[in-house]
């Protein structure tokens, strides 16, 4: 039987814990994130609803990993005239934002565009982003985000 040394012992220990947190966030990412492989109706008089400060709210539809490996994550929001869901940010994930009614100001990395009902906005990775309500109405907007997200790689405006 061969004895370690304090060298060897504190490489062992260290490639264990490293081997454990692996494993750790694999584990939670894959029970975290469900798996998408089923083809589902989601009613929208069935999502659930959660309000917000600004007088808005959203809908939650749905969360997990599509057969082919992509992160998929889709919500629908409502934003009274002149309110911002958030400020203008960037994360890794890339969005696509589609207007249901009413009028939206994209501000795509300092340009600012007008969006109205059925009008498509491509947020890319890491590109700094946000919308406002500016019509007279509140806007309906549905939102898909493709891609995994660090919260590192967030940051805000």
């Amino acid at each position: 039987m061969t004895t370690m040394n304090r060298r060897e012992m504190l490489l062992a220990v260290s490639a264990m814990a490293a081997i454990s947190a692996i494993s750790a966030e694999a584990q939670t990412k894959s029970t975290a994130e469900t798996a998408l492989s089923h083809s589902t109706v989601y009613p929208f008089d069935k999502l659930p609803i959660k309000h917000s400060a600004n007088g808005g709210a959203s809908r939650a539809v749905l969360r997990g990993v599509l057969p082919t490996g992509e992160s998929i994550e889709m919500h629908e929001t409502t934003l009274p005239p002149g309110q911002m869901p958030h400020p203008p940010h960037r994360h890794l994930h890339s969005e696509l934002m589609m207007v249901r009614t009413g009028t939206l100001e994209i501000n795509n990395d300092g340009k600012l565009e007008s969006m109205g009902p059925g009008g498509v906005f491509l947020a890319a990775s890491n590109v700094m982003h946000g919308i406002k309500c500016v019509g007279d109405t509140p806007a309906n907007y549905f939102v898909i985000a493709i891609g995994v997200e660090s919260p590192s790689q967030t940051s805000a405006k």
